[in-house]
């Protein structure tokens, strides 16, 4: 049986320009390509999170506009159950991407119906709270991550906290969660250190994994495990939802009882089939991509 995934997060429409390079302060780059595509965080990893075999449910807010249209049919498409997505009146989040030549990016993200989905329902919670995993990140109100993680918590849901982006935490949230995701910038965030420190991290919360861009992932508890899980190598065209791949993926495979290390390679496996593809839903990889790099 498909394990239940709940994510609660944005739906952005990213529009992404390629281009040789990206642009300095106050200089413009003529690009050679551009793309329109539904995005953001908590869109991306749901979409990512069905793909990989979940049965996936997205609590978010969508405006009203024509983008809104386009984010609400692209997650129904994919398979996500978008019964519980808010329609705001007014604008939908909207990512503006800049991507070069190696695959490196430049984001900057508007928030608009983001900002309004605030104020979780009793249903909204139920939901939560029947799911084997619930999956969040910092695209959305603060307190609305806070409330989604006591949902969970309550509920006996599993409950993984994707820092991203790096923001300042509520106190008492890290109570709430059960695994921290976070690259090396969130990390130094959440711990407040010049360096990743995994110690630091472990004594807020018992799970850490430490993305590493090319390099992999670490994997860190509290039971003492501190393990380095190597990428897998792969000619790499665009980075821009190679996080979110690996984060629905790590929710999928935790859910479905997978130990975390070979979750976290999993994910790995996730990532790497996305960064072979420019865009950032669009790119996300099905289940037997996943699979076929995995067993290589």
């Amino acid at each position: 049986m498909a394990p239940k995934v709940v994510v609660v997060g944005s739906a952005n429409m990213d529009l992404v320009g390629l281009a040789p390079t990206l642009p300095r302060p106050g200089e413009t780059v003529l690009g050679d390509d551009f793309v329109m595509a539904p995005g953001g965080k908590g869109s991306n990893q749901a979409i990512a999170a069905a793909r990989a075999g979940g049965e996936t449910t997205f609590l978010g807010a969508i405006g009203s506009d024509a983008f809104g249209v386009t984010l609400g049919a692209r997650l129904a498409a994919t398979g996500v159950n978008t019964t519980w997505v808010r329609t705001s009146y007014g604008t939908s989040g909207v990512a503006v991407i800049m991507v070069d030549h190696a695959g490196e990016n430049s984001i900057l993200v508007s928030p608009g119906a983001n900002r309004t989905f605030t104020g979780l329902t009793a249903d909204e919670q139920a939901v939560i709270g029947e799911a084997d995993v619930l999956l969040c990140q910092q695209e959305i109100p603060m307190e609305t991550v806070h409330a989604a993680l006591r949902a969970g918590r309550a509920g006996g849901t599993r409950t993984i906290l994707n820092a991203a982006p790096a923001r300042d935490l509520p106190p008492g949230l890290l109570d709430e969660v059960d695994l921290l995701l976070v690259n090396e910038i969130e990390a130094r965030a959440v711990a407040g250190t010049g360096e990743p420190d995994m110690g630091a991290l472990l004594a807020l919360v018992p799970r850490v994994v430490l993305t590493l861009s090319g390099s992999g992932a670490r994997y860190a508890d509290r039971d003492g495990q501190d393990v380095h899980i190597p990428a897998f190598p792969v000619e790499v065209a665009d980075t821009t939802a190679a996080g979110d791949a690996f984060t629905g993926a790590l929710a999928v495979a935790w859910g479905e009882g997978r130990d975390l290390l070979d979750a976290v390679r999993w994910a790995n496996a996730a990532g790497a089939a996305c960064v072979q593809r420019v865009g950032a839903s669009g790119a996300l990889p099905e289940r037997a991509e996943i699979e076929a790099l995995y067993n290589s």
